[in-house]
């Protein structure tokens, strides 16, 4: 069950890490402010799911980093918010 876990945890970060760089590849080559912002959300979300694989696989027991990964997801989803509200045409 531990081998599902890790597997479960590291295929979330590395997917969100893709779509992170996918996002900001594509605001460089197109300069499309949205790209932006969406790839600042993935940068938070990454490290949201890397903190999560750190909490749960890394050190189960020993550290809670629940407020931190937290922390990083608000930071995400307002950098996210912000686009959609402030920069909509």
């Amino acid at each position: 069950m531990d081998v599902f876990k890790f597997l479960l945890f590291l295929f979330a970060a590395l997917t969100s890490f893709g779509c992170m760089v996918l996002l900001l590849r594509g605001y460089a080559r197109t300069g499309v402010r949205l790209l932006l912002w969406s790839g600042l959300c993935f940068i938070f979300l990454t490290t949201n799911n890397a903190l999560l694989f750190a909490d749960a696989v890394v050190w189960p027991t020993q550290v809670d980093l629940r407020m931190y990964r937290l922390g990083a997801a608000l930071a995400g989803v307002a950098c996210l918010l912000y686009a959609f509200i402030w920069e909509a045409e």
